[in-house]
């Protein structure tokens, strides 16, 4: 009870400073992109609502895009990701994004071999020139273990109002464990930048995983009045990604 009052504490005093945040933000123009990426069940749906819950709707969107049609599938592969970028004054936050490409798209050969090199390979480019065109970007990775991963997937197939969380790829996600640990290392060695850096966050502990995105938020974007009032996340919850992660430890396996 005392570790739950605690969390709803800590949760509702950040989210007072996000809301300082993006009254600052909309004042000063400020363009912002957000990336959730990480396995079926690491947690973003749930931290995504964390972060918007108070936050101006008219400046504050969520992207979480379906299957791409037969036409968008003809398109140049960013294309359908640009028409949700943000204006000035608005957060746009992507639940999955381009990623999918080396991510999901590889694991499942939804795309070519050609198409998953070219991607990585362009995405740090296609990243850069946001950065540009002054609009600031915040990659996360929500890292899952496997026993956990399952234990969330079971729980949804079991509680009717998890219903509409439930996909066909849920069944594949666990007997393509090691596919997508290769996929992710590859993915975050080969787009991780100084200009678009990765940040990792341990999601078993979904409060503590909540609570540390959005202090990481606030440190990354804030002006100093407001981010120097909010302590820095746990580092042994979140860290900036770097190659020695996949080997050591930090990532699972």
């Amino acid at each position: 009870m005392k570790d739950r009052q605690h969390y709803k504490q800590a949760l509702a005093e950040l989210q007072v400073e996000l809301v300082r945040y993006q009254q600052w933000a909309m004042a000063e123009g400020e363009k912002v992109v957000v990336v959730f990426e990480g396995r079926d069940g690491a947690g973003k749906d749930g931290t995504i609502k964390r972060i918007t819950e108070h936050l101006a709707p008219r400046n504050t969107r969520v992207a979480a895009l379906p299957k791409p049609s037969d036409r968008q599938s003809t398109e140049w592969f960013f294309q359908r990701y640009v028409r949700h970028l943000p204006a000035a004054g608005e957060i746009v936050i992507f639940n999955r994004s381009w990623y999918n490409r080396a991510g999901v798209d590889r694991v499942m050969d939804f795309a070519t071999a050609r198409q998953q090199e070219d991607f990585l390979h362009d995405a740090p480019t296609f990243e850069r020139m946001l950065c540009e065109a002054n609009i600031r970007i915040v990659k996360f990775w929500l890292d899952i273990s496997k026993d956990e991963q399952e234990r969330r997937l079971e729980a949804r197939r079991n509680d009717p109002l998890k219903a509409l969380k439930v996909s066909a790829l849920d069944g594949v996600a666990q007997k393509k464990w090691k596919a997508y640990s290769q996929a992710r290392n590859e993915m975050l060695i080969r787009t991780h930048s100084a200009h678009a850096p990765w940040t990792c966050v341990h999601t078993d502990k979904k409060k503590k995983a909540r609570l540390a995105v959005i202090r990481h938020l606030l440190h990354a974007l804030a002006p100093a009045d407001i981010y120097e009032k909010v302590d820095p996340p746990d580092p042994k919850v979140l860290f900036t990604f770097e190659a020695d992660a996949i080997n050591d430890g930090r990532l699972e396996p």
